[in-house]
């Protein structure tokens, strides 16, 4: 099994190089880009105007973004370049739109109908309206968390290299995996973001009105009060607003993984089987490289999403 980088410089030449010395690739649910992470001993010498990268695993794409940060560095002979890439969908991130109340707007329409942002997919999904208020810190990235919590009551996440999903794939694929075929298993837990109470203003400015209790909370210990002012995002519907807020504090609230040797093309949202785990979707994937060779981590998250 091998790993391959190709540079697209400016001026639409490629460099491709196959001498990694490390990398470590991410991607899960509530990550909004693929990540890359990269060392290499370079065959060739100029870097300068390099602007895309594309990473393989055995030929296969598994991502290809923008450039956050590349060095090179020239020493006894050989040049070693250090990279950091985030796929194109962090341009969803980097990017608002015209403030104010954007009314009957479908995940087409936000996705499609304000900037042209270079290699992003989206699913097809036209079929429900809804509303988004953007102020002037709102990204589109904001909006489509919004809109896909409204329609689906899920979280958008990043299928393929730049894909932006709000529902499961319809046809995944399906990965089991016994305990001889896996280098380990195990389990982990983040409680740091859990709230017990949320409390947001009304109109006026008054609290009292909009109240949400985490029946949870209490069975771990945790006391944690959060105030906020009335969110516009829920206008119409503001008693929701704290509903999704205790949902994005469980995030990846509890997490089983499993690692084993090598990568057989899992994606986000396959179906993934290991130790008590049984045909649940995957929300995590971590490989990682070096001279020893090539080792996937895949997780799947229980909590409120």
């Amino acid at each position: 099994m091998t790993a391959s980088i190709t540079v697209k410089k400016i001026d639409g030449t490629l460099i491709s190089e196959e001498r990694i010395l490390s990398f470590r690739f991410r991607k899960n649910s509530y990550l909004p880009y693929t990540l890359l992470n990269a060392q290499l001993h370079a065959e060739y010498a100029d870097f300068e105007n390099s602007a895309e990268i594309f990473f393989y695993i055995d030929q296969k794409l598994v991502h290809h973004g923008l450039i956050d940060s590349l060095k090179v560095t020239c020493s006894g002979g050989g040049r070693i370049v250090s990279l950091v890439s985030r796929g194109f969908t962090s341009l969803l991130c980097q990017n608002q739109i015209e403030p104010g109340l954007k009314s009957n707007i479908t995940f087409n329409q936000l996705m499609d109908g304000y900037y042209t942002l270079p290699y992003i997919t989206h699913e097809d999904n036209s079929g429900q309206t809804g509303y988004i208020f953007v102020s002037g810190k709102t990204t589109m990235w904001d909006g489509i968390v919004n809109l896909s919590y409204k329609f689906c009551g899920t979280y958008p996440y990043i299928r393929e290299t730049n894909c932006v999903r709000i529902t499961p794939v319809s046809n995944p694929a399906v990965f089991s995996y016994q305990d001889d075929d896996l280098l380990c298993r195990g389990f982990s837990m983040n409680g740091r973001r859990i709230m017990s109470h949320y409390h947001m203003a009304d109109m006026s400015g008054d609290y009292g009105q909009y109240e949400y209790e985490n029946p949870e909370a209490a069975a771990y210990g945790i006391v944690r009060h959060k105030y906020s002012e009335l969110d516009k995002e829920f206008l119409y519907e503001p008693d929701n607003a704290l509903v999704f807020y205790d949902k994005l504090a469980s995030k990846s609230h509890k997490v089983f993984f499993c690692r084993y040797s090598g990568y057989n093309g899992e994606d986000l949202s396959d179906i993934l089987s290991f130790g008590s785990i049984h045909s649940e979707r995957i929300e995590g994937i971590e490989i990682t490289g070096s001279s020893k060779g090539i080792i996937t981590e895949l997780s799947v998250y229980h909590d409120k999403f």
